[in-house]
């Protein structure tokens, strides 16, 4: 069955407001899963709605762990968005990628430590997701081709290795990365948002942009705060315009797989779920609970 979509946007340092739309409204959402980052801005981009908010909070004041990531899903399902677009900045691990590129992964390897609170079930409910495929591959291609019709150089395919930070890794974890792993780039982020968007029945992609070499290259300087800084600030203008063609691109509805993903995820018996448990849930699985 069709469902219409509703973009959400997630996005990192650099991409906290978008210049050319309309804010209709900032919503301030406690979830049960406590607060969100910051208000989610509701913008208006050539008549559709697009919700927008900032992953580290306004001024960057949120650690990769301490993001309320659980929160910040929800409270996109509850605002009814249906596809949800991450923006990040990465560390480059490959040679024919330049600070500066676009990268749209279309795979997860996960080094994060397990204290992020990764799921939403739990406390009487148990639930498991498919997870093979963590992007929305027609998302993530119509990202790739927005990406590309503004100019962007990019990268579409690749690994994201998500580590848990905030410091940069050591030159020995970058080589083993690139030799074992041999992702694209590397993050601080998509772990555990691509889980829970996943979980939350959410058509999920990420627009990376590639800001330095992390610290593997050895003709270039090790990564820097400061080359960080200049590389978001250069990118957010493109990063703001490629939403937008997003937007305009998506179609009005879409019959993804990924928006029934947990229909057989549940397999607690209904009985046996607790009614707190179901209001908690509700907004994500009340069509699998009632």
């Amino acid at each position: 069955m069709s469902t219409d979509i509703r973009l959400g946007v997630i996005g990192g340092s650099g991409v906290y407001e978008m210049s050319g739309v309309e804010i209709v409204q900032n919503h301030e959402i406690h979830t049960p899963f406590g607060q969100t980052s910051d208000r989610v801005v509701e913008t208006t981009i050539g008549g559709r709605t697009v919700m927008f908010l900032p992953r580290h909070g306004r001024g960057h004041r949120l650690l990769p762990q301490e993001i309320p990531y659980r929160a910040n899903v929800f409270a996109m399902k509850q605002l009814g968005a249906t596809h949800l677009l991450a923006i990040s900045a990465v560390g480059i691990m490959r040679e024919e990628i330049k600070p500066g590129d676009m990268i749209v992964p279309d795979q997860l390897f996960d080094r994060t430590r397990g204290v992020r609170e990764s799921t939403f079930f739990g406390d009487g409910v148990v639930g498991h997701v498919m997870f093979a495929d963590p992007f929305c591959d027609e998302l993530r291609n119509l990202v790739a081709a927005s990406a590309e019709s503004q100019g962007a150089t990019v990268h579409s395919g690749g690994t994201y290795v998500c580590m848990e930070g905030p410091a940069f890794s050591t030159r020995a974890e970058s080589h083993f990365y690139r030799e074992s792993v041999k992702p694209a780039v590397i993050g601080m982020t998509a772990i555990p948002e691509a889980k829970l968007a996943r979980e939350a029945e959410m058509c999920y992609a990420l627009l990376a942009t590639g800001t330095d070499y992390d610290c593997w290259h050895e003709s270039e300087e090790d990564v820097s705060v400061e080359a960080i800084v200049k590389v978001l600030h250069e990118n957010a203008e493109l990063a703001n315009r490629i939403v937008q063609d997003v937007a305009a691109r998506l179609p009005q509805t879409s019959d993804c797989e990924c928006l029934s993903a947990a229909e057989f995820a549940i397999i607690t018996d209904r009985a046996s779920i607790p009614e707190e448990a179901k209001d908690r849930l509700r907004v994500l699985y009340g069509k699998y609970l009632d």
